[in-house]
């Protein structure tokens, strides 16, 4: 296969997951949390990309699916644009820079663990910084919520996207091998025994879960 016919399958694949991306932007979205926070989970798909194709395609991918969304679903304009692609950026970003260079599930976990963490402090900031103007309201009013609603509301997110990229990145991995989009097979699991691959899957699984819920009690709908 030459490298051109590959990066087209390349660009074919980023496409594909955009495109997910997007479909899970749209129609699965759990809003009213908090009052104004919403939970969408376009960052597993974007961060399973960034897994496989690199940190500056994941960031790529982010721009697009979140210019999308500012004009489909989104009512909050380029203040909400802003806000969801730094969300993103720092999750994808952070978590495929640790993992791209060393393709092991050890390194997959610390970059998932290091993604959760820089994204809830670097949301808390720009809340701090960007919902006083986006809402009209007084700095102070904002901070209230700092700890209350913001802190365990981004923590919850970026830790149910961590979950959710463990649990399904081994299959959407083997499947775009298998269909030849994704051409040398990666070292996710070489430094593991199956065992631990299992245990991985489980526990991610079991997380995913209980974080889903505790999202839908937030939202009310539970």
């Amino acid at each position: 296969m030459t490298k051109s016919t590959q990066n087209i399958k390349n660009l074919a694949s980023m496409a594909m997951l955009t495109a997910l991306a997007v479909a899970a932007d749209i129609f699965l979205r759990i809003g009213g949390i908090g009052g104004f926070l919403t939970y969408e989970p376009k960052d597993v798909v974007l961060t399973i990309g960034a897994f496989l194709f690199g940190p500056v395609a994941g960031l790529i991918m982010s721009l697009v699916v979140c210019l999308v969304e500012m004009i489909t679903v989104s009512s909050t304009g380029p203040i909400g644009l802003l806000m969801n692609f730094l969300s993103s950026a720092v999750f994808v970003g952070v978590a495929s820079v640790i993992y791209y260079r060393k393709k092991t599930m050890s390194r997959a976990v610390a970059g998932l663990i290091a993604a959760v963490l820089s994204m809830t402090a670097v949301m808390l900031l720009w809340n701090y910084i960007v919902t006083p103007m986006y809402m009209g309201v007084p700095r102070e009013q904002v901070v209230g919520m700092l700890l209350p609603l913001l802190l365990p509301f981004n923590l919850i997110k970026a830790a149910l996207n961590a979950a959710l990229v463990l649990l399904l990145y081994k299959g959407a991995a083997t499947a775009l091998r298998k269909s030849g989009l994704v051409p040398k097979r990666d070292s996710y699991q070489s430094d593991n025994k199956r065992l631990n691959t299992v245990l991985v899957v489980v526990i991610s699984a079991v997380a995913a879960v209980t974080l889903l819920l505790v999202l839908l009690i937030f939202a009310k709908i539970l």
